[in-house]
């Protein structure tokens, strides 16, 4: 875990057990990667989501949530479909992207919400 407030360029794993500290206590918003080992869109999508908690670094946390070993958190949450990408802000959804997409289309998305929210 990361001290709260300091920023990475790799994406953090997030389990039930830090889901309420890592991001819905972020200070910063928060990116979630909703994903499986099993879902190959996911697979695809690990470089993408890499190259998102680099370029976003500082802006947002990027973190990724196994839905396979944190089934409360996946229920909590609602998740139907993966890969799903959640934005968090102040600890509520501002944003949802549902499927694999391009790193610019998640990127634009994101920074857009931000500055709507």
């Amino acid at each position: 875990m990361h001290p709260e407030g300091t920023a990475t360029a790799d994406p953090i794993e997030v389990t039930d057990a830090s889901f309420a500290q890592e991001v819905l206590g972020s200070p910063l918003p928060v990116l979630l990667d909703c994903w499986a080992p099993w879902c190959p869109p996911c697979v695809i999508m690990a470089p993408v989501i890499e190259e998102l908690a680099r370029s976003l670094a500082g802006t947002v946390k990027v973190a990724k949530l196994n839905l396979d070993g944190n089934p409360k958190t996946a229920g909590r949450l609602g998740i139907r479909s993966i890969p799903t990408l959640l934005l968090f802000r102040d600890g509520q959804v501002i944003g949802e992207i549902v499927g694999a997409a391009p790193r610019a289309r998640i990127e634009t998305a994101v920074l857009r919400r931000l500055r709507e929210h």
